[in-house]
């Protein structure tokens, strides 16, 4: 068979595994396998032993279920609490008031979470309430917590970022540093959208609440401390050089679990719960990677990669149209895909294409999850949605379009970072210039 004909079967195949409902582990597995079958007469099976092995026996993979269990531990804690009690006074004077807290909420507990669903589920079970009572605008309240969750995609510790690292064999620490300067750009992006906007609904604002004396409101900053010194424990260990982040992951842990005992909500219960959903969790991922890991040694053995590499090359495609076709492709897999499946099932043939272009592979994962944050909240397969559904009883059109106004500032925010690269690249290149 040639090589047109190979990437139209395998394309084919995977695509009705995918619609059968197959785990998308399995169905990446079972399109290697196929591929390998017909290019190559290597045993299968052998290859797919050691290719599986090849890729989980990673020693940055093992940050991977500390973190998870990190925000597993915080969500049953009374965190969301403190920092909505922390934020809300000095919040006042900004136009859109208590919509900010949702942003810089969901900011703050990101750089503690590494997970979209997790940041938007602590959050929203604490802010939404809160915010119906005190008579905000719902469309502005639900669409600023999908959009804010989605935060937790890129400001590290992210878990997404681990997994294109481990993809992509780049280095999680630069990946996490990276991440700094866009997090906090789309959070800007976020807030100044909700401040211009409830600058021009004036009418759908409620009455700001009663002034808060300046005394009482730097008392109530201090329920921002714990998660405060939490983000300092982990995240300023990794910058600061003194652990890996697969060091500065059981560190989290172990601050998570001080924290959880000290308020209160550890228990028996609580620690095995938390510990339950984080085994699952870190189960299905590596298994992911495992699968996609069979399916990039096909393709190497296909040599689609090197075709398309060679293809763009020849075409003489600007980066800038490369990137603009790239960002439409991963929209519509995030129509119908997870983040951390687009990522690893992508990586192998979209790398090669990156590399030809002549852009920067770490830059390009920030892009990258940039752009996944988006499938986060687009239906049918949005697991923002899933979760503010869950929480509001809407139909999950509905909370996507409360959402779009959000979606279309994270098309600014890949906008920004495309025609300035620096936005990604300047944080890790100075800090690791010291």
């Amino acid at each position: 068979m040639d090589l047109a004909s190979i990437s139209l079967t395998l394309g084919v195949v995977l695509l009705a595994l995918l619609a059968s409902g197959l785990w998308v582990a399995l169905a990446l597995m079972v399109a290697g396998l196929l591929a390998i079958f017909l290019m190559v007469s290597v045993p299968p099976g052998a290859v797919m032993a050691t290719t599986v092995w090849g890729s989980i026996n990673s020693w940055d993979l093992a940050a991977l279920p500390m973190f998870i269990w990190m925000g597993e531990i915080l969500f049953r804690t009374r965190l969301a609490e403190d920092m909505f009690a922390g934020l809300a006074p000095w919040m006042r004077r900004l136009p859109g008031r208590l919509l900010h807290v949702n942003i810089l909420g969901c900011a703050i507990f990101a750089a503690v979470s590494g997970s979209s669903a997790a940041t938007t589920a602590t959050i929203g079970r604490m802010s939404l309430p809160e915010l119906r009572k005190r008579g905000y605008d719902e469309r502005m309240a639900i669409g600023s917590l999908a959009g804010s969750g989605t935060l937790g995609l890129l400001i590290p510790p992210s878990i997404i970022l681990i997994v294109y690292g481990a993809a992509t064999e780049q280095s999680i620490a630069r990946l996490f540093i990276a991440g700094v300067v866009p997090g906090m750009m789309l959070a800007a992006l976020f807030m100044g959208y909700t401040a211009i906007w409830a600058l021009i609904n004036r009418d759908r604002m409620p009455e700001p609440d009663p002034r808060v004396p300046i005394l009482e409101r730097i008392w109530q900053t201090r329920r921002l401390f714990p998660i405060l010194g939490l983000i300092a424990g982990v995240i300023g260990s990794i910058y600061g050089g003194f652990a890996s982040p697969t060091e500065a992951a059981v560190v989290g842990v172990a601050l998570s679990l001080a924290l959880s005992w000290l308020t209160g909500t550890l228990s028996r219960e609580t620690f095995l719960e938390a510990l339950r959903n984080a085994s699952r969790t870190s189960c299905m991922i590596v298994l992911i990677l495992a699968g996609a890991s069979v399916l990039t040694v096909a393709m190497g053995y296909t040599g689609i990669p090197r075709a398309l590499a060679q293809f763009i090359a020849e075409q003489g495609f600007s980066p800038f149209a490369l990137l603009a076709a790239l960002t439409l492709f991963f929209v519509v897999l995030g129509c119908f895909l997870d983040g951390i499946s687009i990522v690893v099932l992508t990586a192998s043939v979209i790398l090669p294409m990156i590399e030809a272009a002549g852009l920067d592979i770490i830059w390009f994962g920030i892009y990258l999850v940039l752009v996944v944050e988006m499938s986060q909240i687009t239906p049918p397969v949005g697991f923002n949605l899933f979760v503010l559904q869950g929480l509001t009883g809407h139909n999950i059109l509905k909370v996507a379009a409360m959402t779009l106004p959000f979606f279309l500032m994270m098309i600014v925010a890949v906008v920004l970072i495309v025609l300035f690269p620096q936005l990604a690249l300047w944080l890790p290149q100075t800090m690791l210039a010291r």
